[in-house]
């Protein structure tokens, strides 16, 4: 009855990150379309699904309402984004996801994600601008024990000092972020 249950909350998720997706939500834009304007700085959000382990970070206020109403747990903001700009100050977070484990991935590399989706995750087509220079280390451990929530971003040192402690591997900085919208 859980796989089941989990089955049909993935598909969700997925025919909602499609219409996403064809909506324009959370998609890039390129430098020669936008003005040099930066944007205020966006909350990203962070879910946690206690069937699998794995949080889930989305600026989408309609992913997160969606996702509640399927049993995640709001856990607040996780964090604040830069917001566009087409300045070189921000780096693209993209999300990705194995289709597979039931898994979500953040990274800043386009080569990491492109890797990848070569070896069949998929591209969610949502992200988020993080500032290069400014903002705070948001921390990327691995637990090489889980089949689903492998990965986990924080920006708390406590959070990640007790990951470690309990057999996480730390991967460093994944990219910076804001704690506060101001």
């Amino acid at each position: 009855m859980k796989k089941k249950a989990l089955s049909t909350i993935m598909m969700t998720m997925f025919v909602g990150l499609c219409l996403l997706s064809v909506l324009g939500f959370g998609t890039k834009t390129s430098a020669a379309e936008s003005p040099a304007v930066e944007y205020p700085r966006i909350a990203i959000n962070r879910l946690y699904n206690p069937n699998s382990g794995e949080h889930l970070f989305t600026p989408s206020s309609f992913e997160r309402a969606t996702l509640i109403n399927y049993g995640w747990k709001d856990e607040g903001i996780g964090f604040y984004g830069q917001g566009y700009t087409n300045t070189e100050s921000t780096d693209y977070v993209h999300r990705v996801y194995n289709p597979n484990a039931g898994d979500h991935h953040y990274t800043a590399f386009p080569d990491e994600k492109d890797h990848l989706i070569k070896v069949g995750w998929h591209d969610d087509n949502i992200g988020f601008h993080m500032p290069r220079q400014k903002g705070q280390p948001v921390y990327r451990l691995y637990n090489p024990n889980a089949q689903a929530g492998a990965h986990h971003f924080t920006m708390f040192k406590y959070e990640r000092d007790h990951l470690i402690k309990v057999g996480w591997k730390d991967e460093g900085i994944a990219f910076n972020a804001y704690d506060k919208l101001q």
